[in-house]
């Protein structure tokens, strides 16, 4: 049931987070602060739509759940707290970009808020951002950076580089650059090295359970508090019952047992 899936979310969050204290004013302790974060994240809704889910069914949980923008801001302040899920570098890992609308194309430049840029995605135009994933063998997310939708895929080697001496990181060839690339990149052709099609099935999990291929985010900053929760969601719950081989070895990835 949703009820004892919350609860128990909340005691795994509590125990990566029982460290940080709880400051003096504040109504939530940081475990519920980021239990919420992950909610939203798996919910995949706008911040309206998930507060009145929230309210209307659960509101028993967080006695002391503020206000609706009171709550985002603190996900956007302590967004930082999401570092505690990500995953150890491996030998091997992967890399790649994904591509999230924030606007359709049509309504390009009408405001002058517009915090996403037309890029290519997918073969296609898109208004909005871009998300860098570097994953370890397991699938499991070490580290991300995001950036507009027109930012070169290169522009993220310093994620590659940040883990020098640790991982060999696999990446298509847009990761290549002409000053000179990373010590630890491989830089793969289409149809070369397989391992790379993890990625794939981390990037259809996101936009299938997560609901990330499109938000409505009109904040730079709540984007990224947005997909500092996501990235620590996805860690917890594709571990939720252990990263088990099946009998030919593979260990298969899933959340979809966790969407809402």
């Amino acid at each position: 049931m949703t009820v004892e899936f919350i609860t128990a979310l909340f005691s795994e969050v509590d125990e990566q987070l029982r460290a940080i204290p709880k400051h003096p004013a504040a109504h939530l302790w940081p475990s519920e602060v980021v239990t919420l974060g992950l909610l939203h994240a798996l919910k995949g809704e706008g911040n309206r739509p998930f507060y009145r889910w929230l309210t209307r069914d659960y509101r028993s949980l967080f006695p002391r759940l503020p206000e609706r923008t009171r709550l985002f801001r603190l996900l956007k302040t302590h967004q930082d707290w999401t570092r505690a899920f990500l995953a150890a570098p491996t030998v091997l890992g992967v890399i790649d970009t994904y591509g999230i609308e924030l606007i359709h194309p049509m309504r390009e430049g009408r405001s002058p808020q517009q915090i996403g840029r037309k890029g290519l995605s997918n073969h296609r135009w898109i208004v909005g951002g871009k998300l860098c994933l570097l994953l370890n063998q397991w699938g499991l997310i070490v580290g991300w950076a995001c950036d507009t939708a027109n930012t070169a895929d290169n522009t993220f080697q310093w994620l590659i580089q940040q883990v020098d001496g640790r991982m060999i990181v696999l990446s298509d060839t847009g990761f290549h650059a002409a000053e000179g690339d990373p010590s630890n990149l491989k830089l793969c052709q289409r149809g070369e090295w397989q391992d790379r099609m993890l990625v794939e099935t981390v990037l259809s999990m996101l936009t299938l359970v997560c609901h990330l291929k499109k938000v409505m985010h009109r904040g730079w900053a709540y984007f990224q508090a947005r997909l500092a929760f996501t990235m620590a969601a996805f860690n917890v719950l594709v571990q939720w019952h252990g990263l088990l081989p099946n009998a030919s070895g593979f260990v298969p990835l899933s959340i979809a047992d966790f969407s809402l």
